[in-house]
């Protein structure tokens, strides 16, 4: 495959399968090179650009796993109590400044510093102090337990995050605790979204004979977005070939990613499929699942008169997704969301999925993968189920909304009986 465009799966009468389809799009796919420093407070969703070296150990110093009392392990005997003088308190952050003789210990909080020459800490629970003197029972505690070593969690000069890692929450607490500021990132892929349809009306218009209002430029831009992208809104455009082309340009000279639904599915009226011939190179149109058969994926040319600073050797990359709602949001959740990230330079794990019993028999016909909208929860014997959510044209948007899961049925899969399993994947991990 050349830089100029995807490579051709066959293509012509027959649907291509989605698993060709996915395998078509990953390897025409070039991603983001270039990167910039940003601040942590800004970093959230952001994808790692190198490694982030730990300049520190972590912990810094060996240290008390929890409240308790410290000892040397050297005073326990198996199978013998122990007797030890209480000679200090030591807190977090206030490390002891003397040296320990034998038969002394310490009380020490949780994160405090274990002082020179003492290595077990016995929780307060299992000991008794009185008096200045700590008893311990027999075998309640062995050499070296609930202490923390110096380095033990990510040792100085290791990587502690990989380049490709999208940041969430905890990661930049764990670039906080190694005392960096920022860290260095890809920039931000550009994702420009519009709608076609002479039909379509944005919120708040009053709609005329015939018309709806348009809704899958909203859900497309907020799945681009949770992915921590940059979506780019350039509204509904009507379905005639100058106004499409038009928002081909402008979509191209803004952005690395197009996503247009509707358009493709071969209609008198529908000219985005031959535009983009025309635009670009086109790898494929039809796919075999449903919802979302009419799916086109390829390339547009740079525009001219690029003002994104994007660069311009490289492809537009073109996803024509279809025009129902459910079938628009479920092609992106299948071909678009993997995609996105690869070219925005994550490197994460393909979408966890489970299995779940079906409550109700599933009617389907071999030849087709079909992807059904579903509420998984767990049953009286503990195992996961799935029940649909009613109707499931690709029209139905209440029913994708009510959903906290799509059902995979694959292409092969004939009907499902009650109780037969599937495979599902939550919503809830589609980020």
């Amino acid at each position: 495959m050349s830089d100029s465009g995807p490579a051709h799966p066959a293509h012509g009468a027959l649907d291509l399968r989605v698993d060709e389809a996915r395998a078509a799009i990953h390897a025409a796919l070039r991603p983001l090179a270039e990167t910039q420093a940003i601040a942590l407070s800004a970093a959230l969703g952001r994808v790692l650009a190198a490694d982030v070296i730990s300049p520190i150990d972590v912990p810094a110093h060996d240290n008390s796993a929890m409240d308790g009392y410290a000892l040397n392990g050297s005073e326990l005997q198996p199978g013998q109590p122990v007797q030890l003088r209480i000679v200090a308190t030591v807190l977090a952050g206030a490390p002891l400044a003397r040296s320990m003789a034998p038969g002394e210990c310490v009380r020490i909080m949780t994160g405090a510093v274990m002082p020179d020459g003492l290595d077990t800490v016995v929780p307060q629970e299992l000991c008794e102090a009185s008096g200045g003197l700590l008893r311990i029972d027999a075998d309640v505690v062995h050499a070296g337990d609930n202490r923390r070593l110096r380095g033990e969690d990510l040792a100085r000069g290791r990587a502690a995050l990989r380049a490709g890692r999208r940041l969430g929450p905890a990661d930049l607490g764990l670039v906080a605790s190694l005392g960096l500021t920022g860290v260095n990132v890809f920039r931000r892929l550009r994702v420009a979204v519009f709608s076609t349809g002479n039909e379509l009306r944005s919120a708040g218009e009053p709609l005329g004979p015939g018309c709806i209002y348009d809704s899958n430029r909203h859900s497309l831009m907020a799945a681009v977005q949770r992915l921590g992208l940059q979506a780019l809104d350039l509204g509904l455009v009507r379905d005639e070939p100058a106004a499409l082309q038009a928002a081909l340009a402008r979509a191209s000279a803004q952005a690395d990613v197009v996503l247009v639904s509707g358009g493709v599915s071969g209609g008198d009226a529908d000219h985005t499929r031959e535009l983009l011939n025309r635009s670009g190179e086109l790898a494929f149109w039809k796919v075999a699942m449903r919802p979302g058969r009419p799916l086109a994926f390829g390339t547009l040319r740079r525009a001219p008169g690029n003002t994104a600073t994007l660069a311009n050797d490289r492809p537009v990359w073109l996803f024509a997704l279809p025009g129902n709602p459910v079938a628009a949001l479920t092609a992106f959740y299948v071909f678009a969301r993997d995609a996105l990230l690869l070219l925005a330079g994550a490197t994460e794990p393909p979408l966890a999925s489970l299995r779940a019993r079906t409550l109700a028999p599933i009617r389907k016909r071999a030849g087709r993968s079909e992807y059904l909208r579903g509420v998984v929860s767990r049953g009286a014997d503990g195992d996961w189920q799935v029940r649909l959510t009613g109707p499931q044209g690709s029209g139905v948007l209440r029913s994708m909304s009510e959903a906290n899961a799509l059902l995979l049925l694959p292409q092969e899969q004939g009907p499902v009986a009650a109780g037969d399993w599937v495979e599902v994947w939550l919503f809830d991990g589609l980020t």
